[in-house]
């Protein structure tokens, strides 16, 4: 995987920098595993608009991903690696031996015509999704589920991976993304390998309109509102506008809003790093 940074041959290219799609191997997404996605364009059932600067944007379909990986002890192949226009990671299209086709979260260094397989006691290989306390220790991972069977929620962006550290009784300790290190049931599920498109962070949108593609609408400056609309409005000429706040009034750049007595925290051994 590598970027490519475009010649400036016009004003809208200088200074973009855009993803060289290596990795994908066709164009074409499998046609049963697609979905229709609604735009809101971020109004509510009255046609009330309830959230600012959405809207527009390229149309999409949706991609059914199987993050549950729940065909146990069945060898799949990957036929192909593809973009996905709802996440920054690519996806794998598998075929089982009865040709069921699935999409999963592609992983690093996974290529076309990879065997890969979920389900207890299996070769810890990239790819292949089995229960946490079946991973060896210090083995990189991703699409972690936070409880049995729910499917994957932890680490699913591009170039996001964890790390198992410990395990202890009926819990694994695991190292997250974010740098927080948590305790999580040992049954449950996760894919070795870190996730592809690790290269996604150092694109460059290079002009306004890419924005719009995405359905983001241009967003207004805290700072230039007034009193009334926004805590950080108001003030002569150039004022700093106090301290940066939400539009509610929330604190940001360090301010936790993490709920204190919440049940999950005592699974939480260490606190991410400000």
């Amino acid at each position: 995987m590598a970027v490519k940074v475009l010649k400036p041959i016009t004003p809208g290219q200088r200074g973009r920098v855009v993803n060289g799609f290596d990795a994908i191997t066709t164009n074409k997404p499998e046609k049963s595993l697609l979905s229709v996605k609604k735009r809101t364009g971020g109004r509510n059932s009255q046609g009330k608009m309830t959230m600012k600067f959405k809207g527009g944007g390229h149309k999409k379909r949706y991609r059914v991903i199987d993050f549950k990986r729940d065909r146990h002890d069945d060898i799949a192949e990957v036929v192909s690696i593809e973009y996905d226009p709802n996440r920054s990671a690519f996806i794998a299209l598998t075929k089982f031996e009865d040709n069921e086709k699935r999409y999963i979260i592609a992983l690093k260094g996974l290529k076309v015509g990879a065997k890969i397989i979920s389900g207890s006691k299996k070769s810890p290989d990239i790819g292949n999704s089995m229960p946490l306390n079946d991973i060896p220790l210090g083995t990189i991972i991703s699409c972690i589920e936070m409880s049995p069977g729910k499917g994957a929620a932890i680490a699913r962006s591009a170039g996001s991976f964890a790390q198992l550290m410990a395990k202890d009784g009926k819990f694994v300790t695991i190292k997250m993304p974010s740098g927080e290190t948590r305790m999580i049931l040992s049954v449950c599920f996760a894919t070795v390998g870190s996730v592809s498109n690790s290269d996604h962070q150092l694109t460059v949108f290079g002009k306004a309109g890419s924005k719009r593609w995405l359905g983001r609408r241009p967003r207004t400056r805290p700072v230039v509102m007034n009193p009334v609309d926004h805590p950080m409005g108001g003030g002569e000429g150039r004022a700093s506008g106090g301290h940066p706040r939400s539009k509610n009034g929330i604190p940001a750049k360090g301010f936790r809003t993490r709920d204190k007595k919440k049940a999950s925290n005592k699974y939480i051994i260490e606190r991410k790093k400000k």
